[in-house]
């Protein structure tokens, strides 16, 4: 389970956008196998789900590498999705629109609130943070950890120059494992035709 959740988070950080995020949803098939001098490499099936649209799922074979004692060196995850995403260039091109529109920064905080909600408004923020946290995931994952995304604490628009969209978050993620919460910086940059790319990170 701990590998095919940062497989389905890679796959996310991949493949997903403000208007499209993938959860992991069933292991089913799995094996380990262990290369000697090297690690343990799982062999998965996974059934990952959109997070907006529950009933929309994808399978998807992966494998995942953890290298033997080295907690530097991120796993090496592979994947493959079988059949297709539903496309979202339009969603992502009415965000990107909206963003760009703004007279001020967009500057937004506690995204979902106490009680679990996210507003229409703010999923596209929290759908961007759900997939650039994967990426952080990836990174920092070894075979006992399993990390999600639990809280957007503070998420704040910075103006550039070019066509790009960034955005500074502090998340926190929910390593759940030990069951500690652990707070993130994350800057995020996006472009509907380019993808999510994060460009600094830092456990705070």
């Amino acid at each position: 389970n701990r590998a095919g959740a940062l497989a389905a988070a890679f796959a996310c950080y991949r493949r997903g956008g403000p208007s499209r995020g993938l959860a992991l949803r069933a292991v089913s098939p799995a094996g380990r196998e262990d290369i000697d001098g090297v690690g343990h490499k799982y062999h998965l099936g996974l059934v990952l789900e959109d997070v907006l649209d529950k009933d929309s799922t994808v399978n998807c074979t992966a494998e995942v590498l953890y290298h033997l004692g080295n907690k530097t060196t991120a796993p090496d995850v592979q994947f493959t999705l079988e059949g297709e995403l539903k496309n979202t260039d339009e969603a992502d091109n009415i965000f990107y629109n909206q963003i760009r529109s703004l007279e001020k920064e967009l500057v937004a905080e506690n995204i979902p609130d106490s009680h679990g909600n996210v507003s229409p408004e703010m999923e596209p923020l929290h759908l961007l943070a759900w997939v650039a946290s994967g990426y952080v995931i990836w990174q920092n994952s070894t075979e006992n950890t399993q990390f999600q995304l639990a809280q957007i604490k503070h998420v704040k628009q910075v103006k550039r120059r070019d066509e790009y969209l960034q955005f500074d978050y502090k998340i926190l993620l929910h390593e759940m494992v030990s069951q500690e919460i652990i707070p993130w910086h994350m800057t995020v940059v996006w472009h509907p035709q380019h993808g999510v790319e994060v460009t600094q990170n830092s456990c705070q």
